[in-house]
């Protein structure tokens, strides 16, 4: 299969993610500013999610521009990155609508350690299609980058669940800082 059908998949599907996404934002209750304002939760989380979206999607480029070959494996593994994406949605809202609890925090966690490890699964692979010499392999040969997405992701919880469920949410955007920049590696291999 060329990669560019599963690039074109992937490319479709988020955007329809995103979509929904925005979807679930209702508008407020009044017509002023007050309203608006008390949705302010809302909002920041449903920005966290489509930063996070977009740089999922950013990453997802930039590393099928190293791909030369795609197999069964890679299908599957991108299927499940989008499975983990699909339900950003569903647990924006629940967030959004009940930011500083338990079960929705660790919903979102939960689904932001997934999506880690569906892409770490996806880099792997590829990897595994192109080979350990292509230009993929050497890339992720030794890359902590994804180690520490999935280790700060299960830290998320653990402090989410021991100091105030809102630090699932904090240390989630320290992630995001970390990945906002596509990996510049790719750019020079290239």
């Amino acid at each position: 299969m060329p990669k560019s059908r599963i690039e074109a998949f992937t490319d479709a599907v988020i955007a329809i993610i995103m979509t929904l996404l925005v979807l679930e934002l209702h508008e407020p209750n009044s017509p002023n500013w007050s309203a608006f304002l008390n949705m302010e939760h809302k909002f920041i989380v449903y920005l966290i999610s489509f930063v996070s979206l977009a740089i999922y999607w950013n990453n997802h480029h930039h590393l099928f521009q190293l791909v030369r070959k795609v197999d069964g494996w890679v299908l599957w593994a991108n299927n499940f990155l989008i499975l983990m994406m699909t339900l950003f949605p569903y647990v924006t809202a629940w967030v959004g609508d009940y930011p500083f609890d338990w079960a929705p925090q660790a919903l979102y966690g939960m689904i932001t350690l997934g999506t880690d490890i569906a892409y770490y699964l996806l880099v792997r692979a590829l990897v595994r299609a192109n080979g350990e010499d292509s230009k993929i392999g050497q890339l992720f040969k030794h890359y902590p980058k994804s180690y520490l997405s999935i280790g700060l992701a299960l830290l998320a919880l653990i402090l989410g669940k021991l100091i105030a469920p809102i630090m699932v949410l904090i240390v989630n955007v320290l992630i995001l800082l970390m990945w906002f920049i596509p990996e510049k590696a790719i750019e020079k291999i290239l």
